[in-house]
């Protein structure tokens, strides 16, 4: 049996209460389905194994994005027919990895539309990709290939780690290397920098805008936040499919579409930091790289903690403060 994170399981039990709440509010006024997957019934057993209290409280954030959600999007609750169901689905994590971060899908097909929605739980991390001696960034990411010369760089830093973690039957710790944000992290970055740069400067008007999409997903959505006493909607609206009307039924708020960049300005060191680098790409938008090794015990693979530091001023964010 997987053990899964606590965060995680705080994570699993807002996407069901979201879904659930989706379904409560819009069962009186069309027709709704949900979908019994995996996905599904890992969510609601999360959100069965809290008290009553704490599935009160998930209830009531859910309750206060998905009023707020009805409001601008008007297709949730309006069919054209009988046969226009509106299908509700949780979907795997697997989806992520392919640049699709939505987490609750709200589905009309004989509209061929669809909103995807990420829930996050007190985090605002948009990634956690990793970096090692076989993993091609460039192409995982970006669907370029990074270039030799980046992988001879890369190469005996992560060899080095892959031979001490053998030697010590996989016990020996960082701590143990001493200074290893020199020795470890800084050619690391080094040659990611370098790369990322080349990368943009070969394959011009490109790179920027994958990175994008890779990071927030290839697919518009809403990423709503659950904070203690608050909820926060922002609306990646990067291809103009969020908001549209129903017939005559227009949203109560408008939306902007989103501007993606196509050009990187800089890659830097974070001011007096060793372990992140900040990129900055035009339309406003930068991104934090921290590097940091995700066990105590040594393996020759380290992981990115990726936040967006900026976004566009066109970004749509609502924060609903809740009692």
């Amino acid at each position: 049996m997987v053990k899964i994170s606590t965060q995680t399981i705080n994570g699993k039990a807002f996407e069901y209460a979201l879904l659930n709440e989706f379904l409560e509010r819009l069962k009186a006024v069309t027709i709704v389905t949900v979908v019994d997957n995996e996905p599904y019934k890992t969510a609601k057993k999360c959100f069965d194994g809290f008290d009553e209290n704490e599935q009160n409280h998930y209830k009531l954030v859910a309750s206060f994005a998905v009023n707020f959600l009805l409001d601008i999007e008007p297709r949730l609750g309006n069919g054209i027919n009988k046969s226009d169901v509106l299908q509700l689905e949780i979907v795997s994590d697997k989806m992520g990895q392919s640049g699709d971060v939505r987490d609750v899908l709200a589905i009309r097909s004989l509209q061929k539309w669809e909103i995807g929605i990420s829930a996050k739980n007190n985090h605002r991390a948009v990634k956690h990709s990793r970096l090692s001696n076989d993993i091609d960034f460039g192409l995982k990411w970006l669907d370029v290939p990074c270039s030799a010369d980046y992988f001879e760089e890369v190469r005996p830093v992560f060899d080095n780690l892959a031979k001490l973690r053998t030697a010590s039957k996989a016990t020996q710790k960082w701590d143990t290397l001493g200074n290893y944000h020199d020795s470890v992290y800084v050619p690391v970055l080094d040659a990611f920098r370098k790369e990322l740069l080349r990368l943009d400067n070969d394959n011009v008007g490109i790179i920027a805008e994958r990175l994008i999409e890779y990071l927030i997903g290839r697919q518009d959505f809403y990423k709503v936040i659950k904070g203690k006493n608050k909820v926060e909607i922002q609306a990646y609206n990067l291809h103009g499919t969020l908001n549209l009307p129903f017939e005559n039924i227009k949203p109560k708020a408008k939306i902007q579409k989103l501007k993606l960049p196509n050009r990187l300005i800089e890659v830097v060191y974070q001011e007096n930091s060793k372990t992140t680098l900040l990129v900055t790409l035009n339309e406003g938008w930068q991104i934090s790289f921290r590097i940091h090794n995700a066990s105590s015990r040594i393996e020759p693979s380290l992981k990115f903690d990726i936040n967006l530091v900026s976004a566009p001023h066109s970004l749509f964010s609502n924060q609903l403060f809740i009692n």
